[in-house]
């Protein structure tokens, strides 16, 4: 009772960390009583830490003890499998390197060790609470469709596309596409300027594993789960089947230069054409469970143009329905969930 009082006398303050290929997002949610007093989004020029994004943190986080640091998992060496049944997961991946979790009682997740360790690493210098994967904020963004049918559902970043199916609630595969592009970046990347000015996005100004500090707990699968749910998302409008998206294409592509419309039009064709090959396998794969896909789900963190639900409603004939997703708005909720808030 009495750290339920002095709980209540401090602000809570949520830090949720999305990696790009050459930046992050910073978004911070400023809660009191539970409800929300302050929101804001800053881009900074690291994959890491840097000191203009440490300071920008500690000017949120020094004022109170109960402040929460959620990063979405960017690793390659992850996915899902369709099972929580021990004895069967490694008829779908070797796990033998990995930290992974089942989902309410359908369906693991997984990560590697590797990549738990490296984001101790990375973010030492302010901690993580929860590393979240990108197949749970994927499972609750759509929970409202993938409790009936069937569909594939994809979460569009920009050096990653992660890809599942979903017939009524249970997960029949997934996989984790990386970007090309992402890797040509990669090879003409150089060392993060530290110098460079945060870019702020937006001010809103609104109406897991346990903290990583001892990694040697790692085997222990109920650790795991608690440091990271690599699990609701608080509720979301209704997103409707019919829902013309055309005037989202249209304001979007509408302020592009024509350079970077060029620049789209690629990355769409290649994030189509990963789709395309994956969904084939999917078909192919004699592991999974094989089921018609008639419609796909996309979760779009990027913006991408009206091109890419041409190529597949033209190239693959399905119907394709597009919703905006904000990385950092869903890792807050994800997190609210896990402290039960």
């Amino acid at each position: 009772m009495l750290s339920k009082f002095l709980e209540s006398l401090y602000n809570k303050v949520f830090v949720n960390i999305v990696v790009k290929s050459k930046t992050s997002d910073v978004y911070m949610e400023l809660c009191s009583k539970n409800k929300v007093i302050d929101g804001q989004q800053i881009t900074f020029s690291t994959t890491s830490t840097n000191d203009k994004m440490i300071n920008f943190i500690s000017s949120y986080t020094k004022e109170t003890p109960y402040f929460y640091i959620s990063i979405l998992d960017m690793s390659f060496e992850q996915g899902a499998i369709p099972t929580c049944d021990k004895n069967s997961l490694s008829t779908y991946c070797d796990l033998s390197t990995s930290e992974y979790k089942c989902h309410d009682t359908k369906w693991t997740y997984y990560t590697s060790k590797t990549n738990l360790y490296d984001v101790e690493k990375r973010y030492r210098e302010i901690g993580v609470d929860f590393i979240f994967s990108p197949f749970t904020i994927l499972s609750e963004f759509f929970k409202d469709k993938i409790d009936s049918g069937i569909a594939l559902y994809v979460l569009i970043q920009e050096t990653y596309i992660s890809l599942c199916v979903f017939e009524n609630s249970q997960l029949l595969f997934a996989e984790t596409l990386r970007m090309k592009s992402s890797l040509e970046e990669e090879d003409t990347h150089s060392e993060d300027d530290d110098d460079n000015d945060p870019i702020e996005i937006g001010g809103i100004d609104l109406d897991g594993v346990d903290v990583l500090d001892d990694m040697d707990g790692m085997d222990d699968l109920d650790d795991f789960s608690d440091i990271e749910d690599l699990d609701s998302i608080e509720d979301i409008d209704e997103f409707s089947e019919h829902k013309d998206i055309e005037e989202e294409f249209y304001e979007s592509d509408e302020v592009l230069s024509k350079s970077s419309s060029e620049d789209t039009f690629t990355e769409d064709y290649e994030r189509f054409t990963n789709i395309q090959h994956s969904l084939r396998g999917y078909y192919k794969n004699s592991k999974y469970k094989s089921a018609f896909v008639e419609s796909i789900y996309i979760a779009d963190a990027v913006g991408v143009s009206g091109e890419l639900k041409k190529f597949l409603e033209e190239e693959m004939f399905l119907s394709v329905y597009i919703r905006h997703i904000n990385l950092g708005e869903q890792l807050t909720s994800l997190a609210k969930k896990e402290l039960k808030l």
